[in-house]
């Protein structure tokens, strides 16, 4: 027997168990994203690198899965779909009515070292709407947000909000002329020590001042009618006093659309920054599994520009499956999900009319819309219902060849074990009795 081949370190096998949640957490957010007038797209897998050294930072564009293929192609596997769905719109939707509104539900791709609610392919739901540079496309989408995750039953987390034209106004305060690099490790503040970040600050080149000014920015956060008076007086230039009403205008949005007591404003928020370009915004949701962020975005306006388009403003966020999931189970929000056939089709005898008459049969319970699979390794009575018993069907059909010359066959009841002999032309009908008890 040869050595068995591994599977690939940060990928993970999903078993029908795993599928059943998944698709039951996918149902619901697509049925909001829906609900919202967004429509499902799909890109290509993989992509030439060059998109996403276009648009991606440094960190992403570090972490690619690129190859080059036979044909001396330099491709990537997607690490996100933003870049693919600014190619597509550039090269096809440039004129099309605005806003375009396309969400997407699939995996990707990033060579970056596997951890909880991290791995090498995952898969994000995400939307992203084109078009709109006004306040209420953004509220539109952080609705969309909070409400995609309020329809899995997730009920405790919140939604930060900062700004890149704030974080941008700061860095100038304080005389940085690497406003992405110090925006980076504000990112990255929440996965080290106050200590280490503090060193890290001055390693960059900020004397005790510009510390302390940055270690009072990143605790402006709370709820808006709190920390917004705070960024009004820590922040004085015509820009900024624009952008932080922008931000009351986006809070009082967000109240008439019901999803205030979710939304926090942070404005140490950065959120990989390197393509944002003003409001960003992230979900957290307290839990003991060693999992942040479980989902983020904000507004693009330049990315089209970058890929050849016109001036667009965009906006849109993405959730991350595979760390949405472990919390929902962890608070216990998922249903039992049954997963496999509801009936058992067992018989007896080989003869030609009775492995029919089974056939027929599993065919009409399936077409009444019930989950049915009939016996096809032809086991004898007492094995076949064992093994209709380890499926967890909830119902037993059995076929004999006397009773079939009778025109009857016999439900059994898996639960109570009770049986019933019914005429065939009864059968579904007693099946379906037997699943709603």
């Amino acid at each position: 027997m040869g050595k068995e081949i591994a599977r690939v370190k940060g990928t993970r096998d999903l078993l029908p168990e795993d599928m059943v949640k998944r698709r039951w957490v996918f149902e619901r957010i697509r049925d909001v994203f829906e609900r919202y007038g967004f429509k499902e797209i799909l890109t290509p897998t993989f992509e030439y690198t060059k998109l996403f050294q276009l648009r991606s930072g440094e960190e992403v564009v570090n972490q690619l899965y690129a190859f080059e293929d036979k044909g001396g192609r330099n491709l990537s596997l997607r690490p996100d779909l933003t870049s693919s769905v600014a190619r597509l719109y550039v090269n096809s939707f440039q004129t099309a009515p605005k806003p375009v509104k396309w969400y997407y539900i699939t995996n990707m791709f990033r060579y970056e070292e596997p951890q909880s609610g991290r791995l090498r392919e995952f898969w994000q739901a995400g939307v992203e709407l084109l078009g709109s540079g006004r306040v209420e496309a953004d509220a539109e989408v952080i609705a969309l947000f909070v409400e995609s995750y309020l329809a899995t039953g997730l009920k405790n987390f919140t939604v930060n909000i900062g700004d890149r034209v704030l974080l941008d106004e700061f860095a100038r305060m304080l005389g940085v002329e690497d406003d992405v690099g110090l925006m980076r490790l504000i990112d990255k503040k929440d996965k080290m020590s106050e200590e280490d970040f503090i060193a890290s600050l001055k390693e960059f080149g900020l004397n005790d001042e510009g510390v302390e000014k940055v270690l009072t920015l990143i605790e402006i956060k709370g709820r808006p009618d709190e920390v917004l008076p705070k960024a009004e007086e820590l922040f004085t230039s015509e820009e900024a006093k624009a952008e932080i009403a922008k931000l009351y205008e986006l809070v009082d949005l967000l109240d008439a659309y019901g999803v205030s007591d979710w939304i926090r404003i942070d404005l140490g928020i950065a959120r990989g920054f390197d393509y944002y370009t003003s409001v960003v915004f992230e979900a957290i949701a307290p839990n003991d599994l060693g999992i942040g962020s479980i989902g983020g975005g904000g507004r693009y306006d330049n990315l089209i520009e970058v890929f050849g388009g016109r001036p667009t403003p965009a906006t849109g966020f993405a959730i991350g499956i595979e760390r949405l999931i472990p919390i929902l189970e962890w608070k216990g929000l998922i249903p039992g999900l049954r997963v496999g056939s509801d009936v058992f089709v067992a018989y007896i005898g080989k003869e030609r009319e009775v492995k029919r008459a089974v056939i027929e049969l599993t065919q009409a319970i399936r077409k009444a819309g019930i989950k049915a699979e009939y016996d096809i390794q032809g086991r004898k009575l007492g094995k076949a219902l064992d093994y209709a018993n380890s499926i967890g069907a909830k119902v037993a059909v059995i076929v004999g060849k006397r009773d079939l010359s009778e025109g009857r066959v016999t439900v059994r009841d898996m639960v109570s074990g009770e049986q019933y002999a019914v005429e065939i032309g009864n059968a579904v009908e007693k099946v379906k009795a037997l699943l709603k008890e």
